[in-house]
C-alpha cells in the first residue's frame, strides 16, 4: 500500500461510537462501525465483559467482534459512573446497546432519554425481536433458528439443527451497524440531511425470518412444502459431496447445460453426453434418482486433486470440505492479506494467556485496500484514563473513582 494510501482517513474517521453491548449481535455491529474507522468506546462493567472468559463454542466471540475498540471499565449502577457514560454520549454520534427491553432504561440510557441529552445521536437496539407480541421473550441465535425455520431447513428430516456459525447474531450485527450508517448519511447528507439523529432497531427473529424469505417465496410460487436442505429437490443436477478415492471428500457443481458438457468431456463421459434423458439440466434433476449413483460410483475412482485440478482447469465450480483451523493457511487468504497478525491479551481469553494468531478481516476492499486492523481487541478498563482525561477528569478524579471501585484498569 502506497503511503498516501496508508495515511488516507477511513470512511468513518471522526464518528463516535458508545457501545453498550456484549455476546455478539452488538459486538458484530461495532465492529464494523470500528473496521470502518470510528472511534468506538466499549463501556463494560468493572468484571469485564462476561464474553472475556467463555471457553468452548464461545471462546472466539470476544477476540473477534471486538478488534479496534477501545474499553472504559465502569460501573453503570453507580451515579458518578452513569454521569461519565452520560458525558460521553453528549458528544457521540451513535449509541449501541443489545441488552433486554427495559434494561437501558432502568440505567437511564433508553433512546428517548439519551436523544433529549443528544438530539443529533444515532441510538441502535439489537433485539431479539423487534416490537411485537413477541418483544418480552429472551431470544438466542440458536432460539430463532428453531423458531424461524432455519434449523428445520439445515438438518435432516426430523432433526433441526442449527447452522454452524452464529449467522442471526452476525447478521443482526450487521444490519444494525446498516441501519447507523443510513441514518449518519440522513443526518448529515448536505443540503438534505435532517441534523436530527434517529432510532434504529434490529432484530434476531426478523433477520432469520428474511435469511429463509427465499423458501417462503418457494411455498408461494410453487405451492409446495420446501424440503430441507438435505432432502432437497436441488434446482441443480450436480450440486453436492462426493466421496472420492481415499475417502477423501469434495463439493462438486455442474448447474448448467455448458458446464454440463464441459463436465462430460473433461471425464470422457461421452456416454452421458450422448444421453438425450440428459439433455438439460431439469432432465438431469429429474434424472438424479439414477444418474447421481452412477455419477458417485465413476467418481469414487478418482483422487480429490486430480477431479479438482480438472474442475479448475475447466472453470467449473468445486471445492474441498475444509475445517475452519484450515483456513489459517488457505493460499488466497495469506496472499491477498485477508487475514490480519494480531495478539489476543491473557484477559481477552479462556485460554488465560496471551495468544499471537490471525484474525479474518472484514470482507470487502475501498479502492482495492481492506480495511486494517489497527489494535486487537482490549484489556478491561485499557482506556480509562485517555477517555476520562479528554471528558475534562483529572488524574487524582480518575484515581478517587478507581479506589471507590467506579472504574477498573486505568491503563
Amino acid at each position: 500500500m502506497a503511503e498516501a494510501e496508508a495515511s488516507r482517513p477511513l470512511p468513518l474517521a471522526g464518528v463516535r461510537v458508545v457501545e453498550f453491548t456484549h455476546m455478539v449481535m452488538g459486538p458484530t455491529c461495532g465492529l464494523i462501525l470500528a473496521d470502518l474507522g470510528a472511534e468506538v468506546i466499549k463501556i463494560e462493567p468493572v468484571t469485564g465483559d462476561n464474553t472475556r472468559k467463555l471457553i468452548g463454542s464461545g471462546a472466539g466471540f470476544f477476540p473477534t467482534f471486538n478488534r479496534n475498540k477501545q474499553s472504559l471499565a465502569i460501573d453503570t449502577k453507580d451515579p458518578l459512573g452513569r454521569e461519565i457514560v452520560l458525558k460521553l454520549v453528549a458528544a457521540a454520534d451513535v449509541f449501541s446497546e443489545n441488552f433486554k427491553a427495559g434494561a437501558m432504561a432502568r440505567l437511564g440510557f433508553d433512546a428517548e432519554t439519551l436523544r433529549k441529552l443528544n438530539p443529533r445521536l444515532i441510538y441502535v437496539s439489537h433485539k431479539g425481536f423487534l416490537p411485537g407480541p413477541y418483544e418480552q421473550r429472551t431470544a438466542l441465535d440458536e432460539v430463532v433458528q428453531m423458531m424461524g425455520g432455519l434449523a428445520y431447513m439445515t438438518g435432516p428430516e426430523g432433526r433441526p439443527l442449527r447452522a454452524g456459525t452464529s449467522v442471526n447474531d452476525i447478521m443482526g450485527g450487521m444490519f444494525g451497524a446498516i441501519g447507523a450508517l443510513a441514518a449518519l448519511l440522513q443526518r448529515d447528507r448536505a443540503g438534505t440531511g435532517t441534523g436530527q439523529g434517529a432510532e434504529v432497531q434490529s432484530a434476531l427473529f426478523e433477520n432469520n425470518v428474511f435469511l429463509v424469505a427465499q423458501h417462503m417465496m418457494q411455498y408461494a410460487v410453487t405451492g409446495q412444502k420446501p424440503a430441507p436442505m438435505p432432502s432437497r429437490i436441488s434446482a441443480w443436477a450436480v450440486y453436492d459431496v462426493f466421496t472420492v478415492a481415499g475417502d477423501e471428500q469434495i463439493f462438486l457443481a455442474v448447474v448448467s447445460d455448458t458446464q454440463w458438457a464441459l463436465f462430460c468431456k473433461a471425464f470422457d463421459y461421452d456416454d452421458l453426453i450422448a444421453d438425450a434423458r440428459l439433455s438439460s439440466n431439469n432432465a438431469r434433476v429429474r434424472a438424479r434418482d439414477w444418474m447421481m449413483p452412477l455419477l458417485r460410483e465413476r467418481l469414487a475412482l478418482l483422487d480429490a486433486g486430480i477431479i479438482a485440478q480438472t474442475f479448475e482447469a475447466n472453470g467449473l465450480p468445486y471445492a474441498p470440505i475444509t475445517k475452519p483451523q484450515d483456513l489459517f493457511d488457505d493460499d488466497h487468504l495469506t496472499a491477498t492479506g485477508g487475514l490480519a497478525p494480531v495478539t489476543i491479551s491473557a484477559d481477552c481469553s479462556g485460554a488465560e494467556r496471551a495468544v499471537a494468531t490471525q484474525t479474518p478481516l472484514l470482507p470487502l476492499t475501498f479502492d482495492g485496500d481492506r480495511l486494517p486492523l489497527r489494535s486487537p481487541p482490549p484489556a478491561l478498563g485499557q482506556d480509562n484514563a485517555r477517555i476520562l482525561g479528554e471528558l475534562g477528569y483529572s488524574a487524582t478524579e480518575i484515581a478517587s473513582l478507581e479506589s471507590k471501585g467506579i472504574i477498573r484498569g486505568t491503563g
